[in-house]
């Protein structure tokens, strides 16, 4: 059992980016189902699919690479199970001057900071990526 799935998930893609790895495998849960399509939709990898049955589900994650450069660089957890971290609106900042993204947990579900800010809407930072 691991204490942090988002943490696992992230530290995951960040590892098998690095290594030039195709794909990653990750047990099923709705919220980091949730997240990587959100991360595929943003663009830091190239697909996702839901995979097994009952028991045994798991998430195929699909990494992507445009010149042999890994679409994902970096991932850093804001909020972890010990310390919550919140944003307003008016606290939502770029990430990387723009080339990364900050996920947020918004009463509107998840979303990328630009897509909180356009919805104006805040929420509880997961994590930055870039």
């Amino acid at each position: 059992m691991v204490a942090d799935p988002i943490a696992d998930l992230i530290n995951r893609l960040k590892n098998a980016s690095a290594i030039k790895k195709e794909s990653v495998s990750v047990p099923f849960s709705n919220l980091k189902f949730e997240i990587a399509s959100l991360l595929s939709r943003e663009g830091f990898v190239s697909s996702v699919e839901r995979r097994g049955k009952k028991v045994k589900k798991y998430i195929d994650v699909a990494l992507k690479y445009t010149n042999g450069e890994p679409g994902l660089h970096g991932a850093e957890r804001v909020s972890r199970l010990s310390k919550r971290v919140y944003f307003k609106v008016s606290d939502i900042k770029p990430v990387k001057h723009g080339h990364g993204a900050l996920v947020l947990s918004t009463p509107k579900g998840l979303m990328t900071d630009k897509e909180a800010r356009k919805e104006k809407v805040g929420g509880e930072a997961l994590f930055k990526i870039w």
